[in-house]
């Protein structure tokens, strides 16, 4: 059974704002108000504040209590100032200082302030080289900002760069998770799935993309209908379509695996795009010419035709090249026309695989064989 509302909101408010947001963002909109309704107004405000940022930015990661004093105040000040204030986090790694108009222009780290003199002044010991975090910026950009500068936290500022919260590292490991298993979902074809999902549920989450499979299937399909005559004579060529086929797929998988998570993680950008595709092209070919070796000798001596086993190890070649091209170049062309490419990538790779390997085995099957 639910908890009562009561116990919930009493629960919340001895919660930092990041953790209540958190505990709120997924219930219904009538629950979540009657639970915001039974905390005070000091206890409301920031999680309301929070809520109304957009999900998965850095507006709903943060929380709003942190320490921020003037560079004029002493560390003497600022330990007593801490000692005393009420709402304070339990855990927090640094002070920010602030000007007049609540910008943020330095840190000082709780370890310096430790080693520090109580009359010396926090402006003098404070780091003018801060990162800040703009709150509508997407939580995965917050998620790298933290990886690429070893952040422990950081400020988050709103559109005036004024200081309205922190995020700290223990939720940006949250996040990376998060984002982590949406990437494995996406790969699979699914989102969201959770072992609780009903039937219903379940069923019309994963419906949509095998409908877009089956079309891409259906187009394989009609490229090996071109070739029914060719099949009807060779039949060995119906045995080792498949080998073809499902070489070329997995490799596409790989380097589509590598590329997703590349560009998730920013080692894939413009910058080094053109130097990575040539790398894959090479992968690609050198996979393609030691599995060309292997499979082209074995259809020699399965079906005692030297002709078929090099027909087998050039379609080889090609499929390999074209899954390692579409592996890379797949994700890098959805990333640029701005849809997720770990959601519509697997899609296109097989389709490639698929057609690339069919047309050039059965192709060059009915120009040598025939």
């Amino acid at each position: 059974a639910a908890l009562p509302a009561r116990v919930l909101a009493s629960a919340i408010a001895a919660l930092e704002t990041d953790d209540s947001v958190y505990l709120l963002e997924n219930l219904s909109e009538e629950r979540k108000a009657e639970i915001l309704d039974l905390l005070s107004n000091v206890a409301r405000a920031p999680v309301e504040k929070g809520l109304s940022y957009p999900e998965d930015t850095a507006g709903r990661l943060m929380r709003s209590e942190l320490v921020a004093v003037p560079p004029f105040w002493t560390v003497g000040q600022t330990i007593d100032y801490m000692r005393t204030v009420e709402g304070l986090p339990d855990q927090f790694y640094e002070v920010f200082i602030v000007d007049p108009t609540f910008h943020p222009i330095g840190t000082v780290p709780l370890s310096r302030m430790a080693c520090s003199r109580r009359p010396v002044l926090m402006g003098d010991i404070m780091d003018d080289e801060q990162t800040l975090i703009p709150v509508l910026l997407d939580q995965e950009e917050v998620a790298f900002l933290f990886d690429r500068y070893s952040l422990v936290s950081a400020a988050v500022v709103d559109e005036n760069e004024r200081l309205v919260g922190v995020v700290t590292v223990d939720d940006v490991v949250n996040v990376i998770s998060e984002e982590a298993e949406e990437d494995i979902l996406k790969l699979g074809g699914v989102q969201d799935a959770e072992l609780s999902d009903t039937v219903l549920t379940a069923t019309r989450r994963r419906f949509p993309w095998l409908l877009v499979n089956l079309f891409t299937a259906i187009i394989a399909s009609l490229v090996i209908a071109q070739f029914e005559a060719t099949l009807e004579q060779i039949v060995a060529l119906a045995i080792l379509m498949p080998i073809v086929a499902s070489m070329g797929g997995n490799a596409g998988t790989q380097t589509l695996t590598v590329a997703v998570r590349a560009i998730a993680t920013k080692e894939l950008n413009p910058a080094n795009a053109f130097r990575v595709v040539m790398r894959e092209v090479f992968v690609g070919g050198n996979n393609g010419i030691l599995f060309a070796l292997l499979m082209g000798a074995t259809g020699w001596i399965w079906f005692g035709d030297p002709a078929l086993g090099a027909v087998l190890a050039i379609a080889m070649v090609i499929n390999m090249l074209a899954a390692g091209l579409a592996g890379i170049l797949a994700p890098l062309a959805l990333e640029k026309l701005k849809f997720d490419p770990a959601m519509a990538s697997g899609v296109v790779v097989t389709t490639v695989t698929d057609v690339v390997g069919f047309f050039a085995f059965l192709g060059l099957a009915a120009l040598i064989l025939l």
